[in-house]
This record gives structure tokens, C-alpha cells and sequence, in this order.
């Protein structure tokens, strides 16, 4: 089955690391394109790139602020993929309680052999 184009959606758009950067710096606020670069230490044409794929999924917004564009998150276009992460929720809480209980074992027998 053929990958679907990276702005098809947002679980292939928030797959690249860098893009997943940009987001979490725009999680704090706005931030212009120059403050991007500078924060995340890339070259201009990169971060443009990618807030460009950012923007076709509707994960970020842009408004001109005189000569420069403010860039701002919308959490909306990621909510597919809290949803899917979400059902994973109850798995993990069920490990981990399995692993509570291992651990608590442990301790109990170690405890008992006097560590």
C-alpha cells in the first residue's frame, strides 16, 4: 500500500523531528519565522519548508504582522492523533500496574532477604 503524501494528514506531517520541534516551540506562543530559525538553529528555507507542510495539514496558522508572518499552533489538526494515542491509554496503564506489582514483589522479597 503507497504512503500517503506528507500533507495528507497529520500523523505524516508531525513524523519528521523537526516538525515536531516547530510545534512545540509554537505550543509556548506565537513565534515569526526568524525567531524559529533562531531557536531551533536551522536555516531559514528549512524551517519555511517545514512550517509550509505544517500549514496544508491545519496545524499551524499564519497572520502577517506588518513585514513579518506570525506563525501560531492549531491544536485541532492534531486531535486525530491524540485520539489514536488515546486508545492506547488503558494498555499502558494496565503494564504498568503489572510492573507496580513486580517491582512491589521485589522490594518485599529483597526486604526479606535483609538488602
Amino acid at each position: 500500500m503507497a504512503r500517503a503524501a506528507t500533507t495528507a494528514d497529520a500523523f505524516n506531517a508531525v513524523a519528521e523531528p523537526r516538525r515536531r520541534e516547530i510545534l512545540d516551540v509554537l505550543a509556548g506562543g506565537e513565534r515569526t519565522v526568524s525567531e524559529l530559525v533562531e531557536l531551533l538553529d536551522l536555516a531559514q528555507p528549512h524551517v519555511s519548508r517545514h512550517l509550509r507542510v505544517l500549514r496544508e495539514v491545519g496545524a499551524v496558522e499564519v497572520r502577517d504582522a506588518g513585514r513579518q508572518r506570525v506563525y501560531r499552533l492549531q491544536p485541532k489538526a492534531l486531535k486525530p492523533i491524540h485520539d489514536w494515542v488515546s486508545g492506547y491509554a488503558d494498555l499502558w496503564a494496565e503494564r504498568f500496574g503489572l510492573l507496580d506489582g513486580v517491582l512491589d514483589d521485589i522490594r518485599e522479597q529483597e526486604k526479606q532477604d535483609g538488602h
